[in-house]
């Protein structure tokens, strides 16, 4: 099967509002993501080489690399988000006549989960960094393409919660609470601050306006 990243907007919003489960949350949630990281590039991709922008050309390259990093990273996670979770759908099917069959597909599900909840975890640290390098491009770059920064931050912003509702699911459901606890744990570090960073980019961008 293609990949969902190779096929058209067309196709993954079909997908989306289909009956299939996926692609789901987790693959617009990643989606989202690399958006934000796209238009961040473009910001950067319209402001070096511009004599007015000069002193900003080496910040603005460096910037460009991360945001190229982040997007390949965030547009791999949608493809992510489907695999673990049609491999966790699968351990729902396994048998279940036996005591030995129902201790074997508890411990499948049970693997899937966890690996169901670090996945989006994953998307929801790159997310995250996405806000950050957006208040870079809103506060140096081209000011004829700021509001685009401002696309960025607030399409990071809600990839990022969207990415976190996908933690609590999966890990709300885990038997093992200490792994539960320690990335819920690190799920509410990455969100602390994150709205308040959010706005304030926001702010910036619609400042300049």
């Amino acid at each position: 099967m293609d990949e969902i990243k190779d096929k058209s907007i067309q196709d993954f919003l079909d997908g989306l509002a289909g009956k299939a489960p996926t692609p789901g949350g987790g693959s617009a949630a990643a989606v989202m993501g690399a958006q934000a990281a796209a238009l961040i590039s473009m910001v950067c991709n319209l402001t070096i080489g511009k004599p007015k922008y000069a002193e900003v050309e080496a910040e603005m390259q460096a910037l460009l690399e991360q945001s190229e990093a982040l997007r390949e990273t965030l547009t791999g996670m949608i493809k992510a988000d489907v695999d673990v979770f049609e491999r966790l759908m699968a351990t729902y099917g396994l048998p279940k006549d036996s005591d030995e069959d129902k201790t074997a597909r508890s411990e499948a599900i049970q693997s899937a989960l966890k690996e169901a909840t670090v996945v989006p975890l994953n998307c929801a640290r790159a997310c995250a960094k996405t806000i950050a390098l957006s208040r870079i491009a809103a506060e140096k770059g081209n000011i004829g393409v700021i509001s685009d920064a401002g696309v960025a931050v607030m399409a990071g912003y809600g990839a990022l919660k969207s990415a976190a509702l996908n933690v609590y699911i999966n890990a709300g459901s885990l038997k093992d609470r200490s792994f539960a606890d320690a990335h819920l744990a690190e799920l509410e570090t990455i969100l602390d601050g994150a709205e308040v960073a959010a706005e304030e980019v926001y702010q910036i961008v619609k400042a300049k306006l």
